[in-house]
């Protein structure tokens, strides 16, 4: 899933393998030995994911950022 920064969602599942919770946070992430510093991808998590989606990635020294994910409708 690659979201805009400011792009609202209507609804979404967590990207943790098995999960079917709602994701609630957005982490963008990339990988340096193969993306541009332009080019982020987005994982979103649940409440009980986040770290452990935000640990994985960091543990391989990938860029990563952490943000609420905004629902359709909210407040900007």
């Amino acid at each position: 899933m690659s979201l805009a920064h400011d792009e609202p969602v209507a609804s979404a599942t967590c990207s943790r393998a098995g999960c079917r919770a709602e994701a609630t946070w957005r982490i963008d992430w990339r990988n340096p030995r193969i993306h541009t510093a332009d080019r982020t991808k987005t994982w979103v998590a649940c409440d009980e994911h986040r770290d452990y989606l935000r640990e994985f990635l960091a543990a391989r020294d990938f860029p990563v950022a952490v943000e609420p994910l905004r629902a359709s409708g909210a407040a900007r």
